[in-house]
């Protein structure tokens, strides 16, 4: 279905990365990193990857951050609409799929390494025929699932990046009235993304009666780990407890017996401040399913190329995803 060579790429609102698989079953080899912004559009960008080929693609495969709708997407913390069938007909492709980045995160789950991964705490064995999830921050925050149901691998989108979000326990009570809303609200992803971290950091010292100097969220990071007496350590704890308590939260709502995986940009970065004790507590907190809880595992994925090696896995072998081709499929 996807002749080879094929062109993989991971298009996000910050950075977008591409690879090539020359042949079915063989790694793909990266050929390309480049920031979004740099370019005014998709064309752009993959013209400057691919004029620098001497392998031409025949088919792509593309996650993207936000939602796809009739092979399009508009990136969601980005300029940039991703015509799927346009892209097909400038550089030839004869056929191409394009999918919500934590869609192909999900699907990527299969072809994970044990090297890739970090366990977070003490839980039961993953059952591997259960649900699994996938979920992490980045520019923006993305959450899939992933089923398996007759030896096929049957990925679960999901936009609950954009559902409300309210503060738990009285640390996060002092400081919730002093998070800056997006578009009037408080959400999952305005609150757990890059730029939430931003914001938590500055409501937390709000609510001391201090102001925030112009920092980013990479200079949080950074003394962070440099200081852990600082705030910005402060913050991070309280940002990490935050993504551990909605991993518990996506987790019972996927009754994800196959345990529960963290990625995205943000997380590998403060690996080495995440409490595996004080996460899981707050991941199992679930009262009265927290039985359950108990049972999922939890892991960290610190391989940040690991979604195109799972894209190329689909294109070597896409009779093993139940994704729907026929009606997702762009040619030229």
């Amino acid at each position: 279905m996807f002749a080879h060579p094929v062109l993989i790429a991971d298009i996000g609102g910050t950075n977008s990365r591409f690879a090539l698989a020359s042949k079915p079953g063989e790694d793909p080899k990266i050929i390309a990193r480049l920031h979004t912004a740099d370019y005014p559009d998709a064309e752009s960008a993959f013209a400057k990857v691919i004029e620098a080929l001497d392998e031409k693609p025949r088919s792509a495969i593309i996650c993207v951050a936000g939602p796809v709708v009739d092979r399009r997407c508009h990136l969601t913390n980005a300029n940039w609409l991703i015509d799927g069938p346009k892209l097909a007909k400038r550089f030839n492709f004869e056929t191409g799929l394009m999918l919500n980045d934590f869609e192909a995160q999900a699907l990527s789950i299969p072809a994970l390494r044990p090297e890739w991964l970090k366990q977070i705490g003490e839980a039961a064995p993953q059952v591997s025929q259960g649900p699994r999830v996938i979920l992490g921050p980045g520019t923006g925050l993305g959450i899939g699932a992933l089923l398996t149901i007759d030896g096929r691998f049957v990925p679960l989108a999901s936009e609950s990046c954009h559902i409300d979000f309210g503060p738990v326990g009285s640390d996060e009570e002092l400081f919730w009235p002093f998070l800056q809303k997006v578009h009037g609200r408080n959400t999952t992803e305005s609150v757990m993304s890059g730029p939430g971290l931003v914001r938590v950091h500055r409501a937390r010292l709000l609510a001391k009666g201090q102001s925030m100097p112009p920092e980013t969220g990479v200079e949080i990071v950074n003394e962070a780990l440099a200081n852990p007496k600082s705030e910005e350590r402060a913050t991070v704890s309280a940002y990490i407890k935050l993504i551990a308590r909605f991993a518990g939260d996506i987790a019972i709502t996927y009754l994800a017996s196959g345990g529960v995986t963290l990625a995205g940009g943000i997380l590998p970065r403060i690996a080495s401040m995440i409490d595996a004790q004080a996460f899981r507590h707050a991941f199992e907190a679930k009262e009265p399913v927290d039985a359950l809880t108990r049972r999922i595992a939890t892991r960290l994925l610190i391989e940040p190329d690991a979604v195109l090696y799972g894209m190329a896995a689909i294109a070597a072998a896409p009779e093993r995803y139940a994704v729907s081709y026929q009606d997702r499929n762009w040619m030229r």
